[in-house]
């Protein structure tokens, strides 16, 4: 069996209560998608969908893009799921927009567990504040972790087209290094035992536990801990590499290191994509007043030269690597981080043409 493709979803293109309250009423990143400007020469910004912005809500127009996105070889659907301690939030992007229109009941989807909560201030103006503040981390412990999965369970899991890996059902969990330093490993492990005897229990199959982005510290011990695969959200970057990076010379580096993964958990790697990475949307212009662009994210790193071509020739590789497992796309929408797959104003459908010729 050919590779799969499977695209990570951004579900923050609707309003929430929670951003409501700290920015105002009606507040979506397409504020501050839509008034980027280029920071430096050559800075390619605005980066604007071809067919306007978008509620991720309504399920008429979900139903439009992901026909449109299976249609240039998109397999399945990675919805971000943000939930802390039973608490959601961006949960209609899934829950109404994509599992309410048709393409809802016949796409093969899955979730991965976002753990950690939106920001509280966009476009981010502190350069102190650390990348990752706390109150955004999102802590968890064996009660906690078994409600989680039962929750998944019972709304998406029981889907006939929710995504399975050689007939267990996919789960993935975004920050897999603070999910085990958290806990720490004995917890950790005792944590994902109990969540795969509560599915056994109330006659679920068994997962397929992926860990996004294991550090070096933690890839060793992941398979004992009990997860069954590794892959990453966006591996294209060095995060405190240079301001401005070329993607050609990226991919075929980030091509280089995905055997590494493998050798280094004993586990199977899903190689991870991207046709770009430009978060500059989120962050406070500082040339506007003649500061200099801080050396942090949001405002750095910035990659430079991506084209669909050079996308095609990454996903290829990927395919490649990949055999008959998953390739993974970051992402289909995340247009404030500058990785997608829809179609935009400046190549029109070139990115999916581009994962199309990767087939």
């Amino acid at each position: 069996m050919p590779a799969r493709i499977a695209a990570y979803v951004y579900p923050g293109w609707h309003p929430i209560a929670e951003r409501d309250e700290s920015f105002y009423a009606g507040f979506t990143e397409w504020d501050l998608v839509y008034p980027s400007r280029p920071r430096f020469d050559g800075h390619v910004q605005p980066r604007l969908p071809r067919d306007g912005r978008y509620d991720d809500r309504d399920s008429v127009d979900v139903e439009r893009r992901v026909r449109l996105a299976t249609a240039y070889g998109v397999d399945a659907l990675i919805y971000g799921f943000f939930w802390c301690r039973g608490k959601r939030v961006f949960q209609s992007a899934l829950d109404d927009g994509f599992l309410g229109a048709p393409v809802g009941g016949e796409v093969p989807f899955a979730v991965m567990w976002a753990n950690r909560m939106p920001r509280r201030v966009l476009p981010v103006r502190r350069t102190e504040a650390p990348v990752i503040e706390a109150f955004r981390l999102v802590p968890s412990d064996l009660d906690d972790f078994v409600t989680l999965v039962a929750y998944v369970a019972e709304r998406y899991f029981s889907r006939p087209n929710y995504l399975r890996v050689d007939g267990k059902l996919y789960f993935s969990i975004f920050d897999s290094t603070f999910f085990v330093r958290g806990l720490g490993r004995d917890a950790a492990r005792r944590a994902i035992t109990a969540a795969r005897a509560w599915l056994q229990d109330h006659g679920y199959d068994d997962l397929c536990l992926v860990a996004i982005d294991p550090a070096e510290d933690v890839i060793a011990d992941v398979r004992e801990i009990g997860f069954d695969g590794v892959s990453h959200y966006v591996f294209l970057p060095e995060w405190k590499g240079p301001q401005l990076q070329d993607y050609a010379t990226l991919a075929a580096q980030r091509a280089t290191e995905w055997a590494r993964f493998t050798t280094a958990s004993g586990l199977p790697y899903s190689p991870s994509v991207s046709p770009g990475w430009d978060a500059s949307p989120r962050a406070a212009d500082f040339a506007e007043i003649g500061a200099v662009r801080p050396h942090k994210y949001p405002w750095s790193p910035v990659i430079t030269g991506e084209h669909p071509d050079l996308f095609a020739e990454a996903a290829r590789r990927a395919v490649r690597h990949a055999g008959d497992g998953l390739v993974m796309v970051a992402s289909l929408n995340e247009w404030s981080e500058g990785h997608y797959l829809e179609p935009d104003t400046r190549f029109g459908l070139g990115w999916l043409e581009a994962l199309r010729s990767a087939r």
